[in-house]
């Protein structure tokens, strides 16, 4: 029993240390992938179920100055760039800012159409509404990602992850001891 024990043990360890070195790769590109696949399909009329919603949100947005003939393709390429900076990785900060400005719009709906958003408000989303209330797990996969901009990485071993919690707390950001 016990080498059965120790065996599980290991495996988990293998496995968590598998999921600390890859996951934020494996999350950064499956982000991207999801950003460039709605992106590209508003880039073809009547292929994006939010197409028509995101046009109208824009336009209240910009108070009817950008007809969606020219909103929808814009919103498609900058979902199509936010796509191409996660799966690159390639100017992640700018791509970031890119993804949370682009989050913040596509929240609106929720204010400016509640009835379209819910059946029952504030707890029966339509399909529409399910589909804008999912982009909280698209922030939260852009936060996790950001906190790893400046080289900052999961950490699967417990004893280093509270060594690190403690040396925060004692000190500065970085650590450092504060005057």
């Amino acid at each position: 029993m016990q080498n059965l024990t120790a065996w599980v043990v290991r495996a988990d360890v293998k496995i968590t240390n598998w999921m600390a070195r890859y996951g934020i790769v494996l999350l950064r590109i499956s982000l991207g992938v999801v950003f460039f696949w709605f992106g590209a399909l508003k880039f073809f009329p009547g292929l994006s179920p939010a197409q028509d919603l995101a046009a109208r949100t824009i336009g209240v947005l910009t108070f009817g100055l950008v007809p969606a003939s020219v909103s929808v393709p814009v919103l498609a390429a900058w979902e199509c760039v936010i796509g191409l900076g996660l799966i690159t990785g390639v100017f992640m900060r700018g791509t970031l800012l890119l993804l949370f400005l682009q989050m913040l719009g596509t929240i609106t709906p929720l204010f400016f159409f509640p009835s379209e958003a819910f059946m029952r408000l504030p707890y029966a989303p339509t399909l529409e509404g399910q589909y804008i209330i999912k982009n909280l797990v698209l922030v939260s996969a852009g936060l996790v990602i950001g906190a790893t901009v400046r080289g900052g990485a999961m950490v699967a071993d417990p004893e280093v992850a509270q060594a690190a919690r403690e040396r925060t707390r004692m000190g500065g950001i970085d650590g450092s001891k504060v005057a």
